[in-house]
């Protein structure tokens, strides 16, 4: 890292912003805004466990991209499959059946628009590649982000930006995390093989180079258990997808101190995700960028606190991540 970057990455009072393009249109990335206080003020209560079904708007010209001859895997049905793990991406509501959270809802919306009725499909993460490459479902949404790896066998549209959000205890002592110095001694609660965790050692590594204290890393098997060894301070904050940090920050018991790009230094996109060369990208690509005009779009991200992480327009296939 050269010393000019690291004084640009240390600044620690006001906003930081990256462009990074993203697409052939242009997506631009300017979400990653080091602030020392906690997510976006919300002009709406958030969705919950018993969050209703949004309606999206119908796009006939999205319908009209639908490959001829397409085989869904019902007839007049989009069958997406979705990891149900951790709200706000997606979780079982309150009767314990019904699958709610932004990941569905953008399903939702992407089916309206398409003229298709939604069925979700409940899926452990290892393995929606196999269920998709062998017809399981017609995609897949469950915050997956776009790299140069998995271009080579599925193709995508964009939805949201892949964030990674630092959050504290609200009355502790960490103000701002903007640079990689700023977690060095630091007890650091973080999801083992994550993208998160590569990005914290290697930050690691650059701070023991230069004299710094080694991080402390904390890893739970369950992600309440380590919210609350942040709420107690037996860790001092965890680096996690900003989906998740945000949305439990509502309670108000935590704060985010710091925000990054999910490939950082470089951005990436999370997008829907379908079999390559199948076609039903670019209708999906259009039928999102319908729901964005509509406001459908931002709606389904504002009630569950991910305004944040919004593209101004989906993109088919944006430039990804040369590796994780």
């Amino acid at each position: 890292m050269t010393a000019s970057r690291r004084r640009r990455l240390s600044t620690s009072t006001v906003l930081i912003a990256t462009v990074f393009a993203l697409g052939v249109g242009g997506i631009v990335y300017s979400r990653v805004a080091q602030r020392g206080d906690a997510a976006a003020p919300r002009s709406q209560p958030l969705a919950g466990a018993d969050a209703p079904a949004l309606t999206g708007t119908a796009d006939p010209q999205a319908q009209a991209l639908l490959p001829p001859g397409f085989r869904f895997v019902t007839p007049g049905t989009l069958t997406v499959a979705t990891h149900p793990a951790q709200l706000p991406l997606a979780d079982y509501g309150a009767d314990s059946r019904q699958i709610v959270g932004v990941e569905p809802d953008i399903a939702k919306l992407i089916a309206d628009g398409l003229g298709l009725k939604l069925v979700l499909v409940p899926v452990a993460w290892p393995d929606w590649p196999l269920g998709l490459q062998s017809g399981k479902y017609d995609a897949v949404i469950s915050n997956i982000t776009v790299t140069e790896a998995r271009k080579q066998k599925f193709d995508f549209s964009s939805y949201r930006f892949d964030l990674l959000g630092i959050y504290t205890r609200t009355d502790g002592p960490i103000q701002a995390v903007t640079s990689p110095a700023d977690v060095a001694g630091l007890k650091v609660v973080v999801g083992a093989s994550t993208n998160q965790d590569q990005i914290l050692r290697e930050w690691d590594r650059q701070n023991i180079a230069a004299g710094l204290k080694p991080v402390e890393y904390q890893y739970f098997d369950d992600a309440v258990v380590g919210r609350l060894a942040v709420i107690t301070g037996r860790a001092d904050v965890s680096f996690e997808p900003n989906a998740t940090g945000a949305y439990s920050a509502r309670d108000g018991k935590v704060r985010r101190v710091g925000l990054f790009p999910g490939g950082w230094p470089e951005a990436a996109a999370i997008s829907v995700t379908t079999r390559k060369g199948s076609g039903l990208a670019e209708a999906v690509t259009h039928a999102l960028n319908t729901q964005i005009a509509s406001g459908t779009y931002a709606q389904a991200l504002q009630r569950w606190n991910v305004s944040e992480e919004a593209v101004a327009r989906s993109e088919t296939n944006p430039p990804g991540l040369p590796n994780l």
